[in-house]
């Protein structure tokens, strides 16, 4: 398939009143669950999203390429429309950028997990139990603003174990590997540089890990750090340059704030629940053309291998949706930006179930909103940056292209 560039898109975008809701489940995607053979999404009882789907179409998205399991930035990334293997945007930024820190030209940014290490030095638990906003904000403190080779370390605290350090200083590379192993029993990793001039990055970074060691030794279970996705802010067309939309983010975590923002996206004010969520946008609704809204509980209890619970957030979305029914979206997608599911315990490379409802629709009668039922959909399997594609076009927002 050939790839439609930005630039074409750009030529055939209108503006338009019409408004496009992109609702995304984080970690959507799941594996049937053995003692049923249904996933979390099959399992939970979901009248509005089954009517949504009878009436819309349906299908599998994949956020990278098939076998690649995505990060959340590039799952996200997919689904704003870009091609997440030009436009690279790593997790340190992204979580700077989140909780509105000044970043400086030239500042490296990283993100940090608080995290347990046993007496041999393994990680035993890469978040460090969750521990609670306040002691992320208390351990923040005792690591921020240390001093190694001229490069100032500013550490600020954003949510449970996550905490973002920003390496301020002359000629720093961010080209440099993660000190996370990104599982249980092994020992965090040595930082090494990538790139040509990055190895005074890849040598602080490590100073300020060991002491970081020692700083936190006594503060079980959050008794040492990891860094992972150093990077500078990033050059990237914004939604509205692009589609000419007047776009908004509803976020309550950081990290996808952050990359609201680096896309061109306002960030509203919102809650933390999916009904505050909601309720934020039906308060903005008039104000804007194009929502993006961010549920994180399916995701956290996909990694938490919690089956039970993903299967009551999924609920919980469906009985809150009526709120977003109510204000008859010209586009309402439903999707996640990648699968996380409860059995693996992590994401995955798994297609991710996909609707989208709009008058213009083709109905594709689906039953159930589901894995299996959308691999049988209209949309088929596809890639997750044509979203923006299918979006602008129920919206009746592109233009013919060509003669």
């Amino acid at each position: 398939m050939s790839d439609i560039t930005l630039d074409i898109i750009k030529d055939i975008s209108i503006t338009s009143p019409s408004k496009i809701v992109l609702l995304v489940m984080d970690g959507l995607g799941g594996l049937p669950d053995p003692r049923t053979g249904k996933t979390e999404l099959e399992t939970a009882r979901t009248f509005n999203l089954d009517q949504l789907a009878a009436q819309g179409n349906c299908g599998l998205s994949e956020p990278v390429a098939p076998g690649v399991t995505p990060g959340s930035a590039p799952g996200h990334l997919s689904l704003f429309g870009y091609d997440p293997l030009i436009y690279s945007i790593k997790r340190g930024v992204l979580e700077a950028v989140g909780i509105d820190f000044d970043l400086m030209r030239g500042d490296v940014a990283a993100r940090g997990n608080f995290c347990t290490i046993d007496d041999k030095g393994l990680v035993t638990d890469r978040r460090a139990g969750r521990v609670s906003d306040g002691k992320c904000a208390e351990l923040a403190k005792l690591l921020d603003g240390q001093v190694f080779d001229g490069v100032k370390v500013l550490v600020q605290p954003v949510r449970e174990h996550r905490f973002v350090a920003v390496f301020r200083g002359d000629n720093l590379v961010p080209e440099v590997t993660d000190s996370d192993p990104l599982q249980t029993g092994a020992p965090p990793k040595k930082i090494e540089p990538l790139a040509p001039g990055a190895d005074r990055l890849a040598k602080v970074a490590n100073q300020f890990l060991e002491k970081a060691r020692a700083i936190l030794a006594s503060h079980y279970p959050a008794n040492m750090a990891l860094l992972r996705g150093f990077s500078k802010h990033p050059d990237i067309p914004t939604i509205s340059e692009i589609y000419k939309l007047k776009p908004a983010a509803i976020a309550s975590y950081p990290m996808y704030r952050g990359l609201a923002k680096l896309v061109g996206m306002e960030v509203l004010r919102t809650g933390k629940s999916i009904e505050e969520e909601f309720q934020t946008l039906k308060q903005n609704y008039g104000n804007y053309d194009y929502f993006f809204i961010h549920v994180k509980g399916t995701d956290t209890a996909g990694e938490d291998g919690n089956f039970d619970a993903k299967v009551r957030v999924i609920e919980q979305f469906d009985r809150a949706l009526p709120q977003v029914l109510s204000l008859s979206p010209d586009v309402i997608i439903v999707t996640g930006d990648h699968s996380t599911p409860t059995l693996f315990q992590g994401h995955s490379w798994h297609p991710v179930p996909f609707l989208i409802h709009s008058k213009w629709c083709r109905p594709d009668g689906i039953k159930k909103f589901g894995e299996r039922a959308c691999a049988s959909g209209s949309l088929g399997t596809f890639p997750a940056k044509r979203t923006m594609l299918l979006a602008m076009a129920h919206a009746v927002k592109l233009t013919k292209y060509g003669a």
